[in-house]
């Protein structure tokens, strides 16, 4: 089963509360962003967006320029149901991170909160780096969150590679600089806990 189908098959089966990585809104997400921009008019992609609700706070905070990524159209569509009106305001992409054509230098700030764990492939992390190495300027940052070394081992029937700081920004390399790091306890919609690392780096 590919990608694709495989989180095409969760979304059009699972409610929005009824994955595991789901909250209302994401706080530490949501802070390192406005830390990283305080400029409403910077440029914002939210990688894996997908149903998440990032992008509803995003634009209740007047930030301007954001773009949703997600390899699920479904996911896409229930985000763009969910914001009516506000959804003409979004740019929406549907494609695979490590191979969708994305604008050159185009971004202030790079977010993904539970894609980059997913990739257990070096290849493909390689290729995910290159594509933000690529599409944010020079100056901007990345914000990536992936389970911790005491988060689980699987997710959504899929393995995931966990990390820790130095780990994480270690796939990253040195031109990759990391401002900051924070841990977090999400606790799923049916009370289990996961651990996620965050790292906030900045391209030099």
């Amino acid at each position: 089963m590919s990608a694709k189908t495989h989180w095409e098959h969760v979304y059009q089966t699972k409610a929005v509360d009824e994955v595991s990585w789901y909250r209302p809104h994401l706080e530490v997400s949501l802070r390192l962003i406005e830390d990283a921009a305080p400029d409403r008019a910077s440029a914002i992609i939210d990688v894996g967006g997908g149903e998440a609700t990032l992008v509803d706070d995003l634009l209740a905070h007047d930030y301007r320029d954001v773009t949703v990524l997600d390899i699920s159209p479904a996911a896409i569509g229930v985000a763009k149901a969910r914001l009516g009106c506000s959804a003409t305001s979004v740019h929406w992409v549907a494609g695979d991170i490590t191979a969708v054509e994305l604008e050159t230098a185009r971004y202030d700030v790079w977010h993904d909160r539970a894609v980059f764990h997913f990739l257990t492939s070096a290849d493909d992390r390689v290729a995910y780096v290159r594509q933000v190495a690529r599409t944010v300027k020079r100056g901007g940052h990345v914000i990536v969150a992936t389970f911790g070394l005491d988060g689980p081992e699987k997710c959504s029937g899929l393995d995931v590679v966990r990390y820790d700081a130095g780990s994480l920004h270690g796939e990253f390399g040195p031109h990759f600089r990391l401002l900051d790091s924070a841990t977090e306890l999400h606790e799923t919609p049916w009370g289990t806990p996961q651990q996620f690392m965050y790292c906030l780096c900045r391209i030099d």
